[in-house]
């Protein structure tokens, strides 16, 4: 169960109204505010050790089915000639989403949620301690599918990633706004399928750039590539910001 917005709970439907109400809000809202804080303390410390050894870390963000897991796949495999590269893979249950990763050749950790609906920051600095010999030049982690609980949970990522796929619906960002308020960048996927689709994509771009007028947006498929380069040199240009400037004596 998520302790922030309680998804998956649903004990209190068989209680009686008297004891839905014994417990008073403002002991609600700390125990939020305390889950929070707690995570935004590993959080800072993950984005510390990050930045430290100039590794470029995305939080993937998306509900399930967007075809993330796939983008990753060709994202790695495009990159990983001239970056080192490793993954950390959120799921509730199986490792098969890891499994697909190691299949590139680079190292991930599954980190299984059980009936969490997000990762948080102290399970990541957990799984990076396993990856740090690695000497990733970037670090993936694929969160848990699902576009509410990941958007309040800071891993100490350099930047969210929010992807939705074109088969969807465009008025996802209107529906979850937090998200897509949350991302620096969003990834259109699938659009491969648009001629089979009834999808208006400027009308989910309008939606978007209405939540986040600063949201950067980017249209791909992973399963053809196109849009892909622009992404790519997305990665770059992030990885490039972060590496430590050598000065010339």
């Amino acid at each position: 169960m998520c302790g922030v917005c309680g998804c998956g709970d649903d004990s209190q439907t068989t209680r009686k109204h008297v004891h839905v109400f014994a417990q008073p809000a403002p002991r609600v809202i700390q125990l939020e505010l305390d889950i929070l804080s707690k995570n935004n303390l590993f959080a800072a410390e993950n984005r510390r050790q990050f930045q430290e050894q100039a590794v470029l870390a995305l939080n993937l963000v998306s509900s399930p089915g967007s075809g993330k897991t796939t983008l990753l796949v060709e994202t790695i495999q495009s990159l990983q000639a001239d970056y080192a590269i490793a993954v950390i893979e959120g799921d509730q249950q199986t490792s098969c989403d890891a499994e697909r990763i190691r299949a590139t050749g680079v190292p991930a950790i599954q980190i299984n949620t059980g009936k969490g609906c997000h990762l948080e920051a102290d399970r990541i600095g957990q799984a990076w301690q396993n990856l740090q010999s690695c000497s990733p030049d970037m670090l993936f982690i694929e969160n848990v599918g699902n576009l509410v609980c990941p958007s309040g949970f800071d891993l100490g990522e350099a930047h969210k990633v929010v992807i939705l796929s074109v088969t969807e619906g465009e008025d996802k960002p209107l529906k979850y706004p937090d998200m897509f308020h949350a991302a620096d960048l969003m990834l259109l996927n699938k659009i491969d399928l648009l001629p089979y689709l009834d999808f208006d994509v400027e009308r989910c771009l309008a939606y978007a750039r209405q939540v986040n007028p600063a949201l950067q947006i980017l249209l791909v498929s992973a399963k053809t590539a196109e849009g892909m380069p622009a992404w790519l040199d997305w990665i770059k240009r992030q990885r490039l910001e972060l590496k430590p400037s050598v000065e010339v004596l």
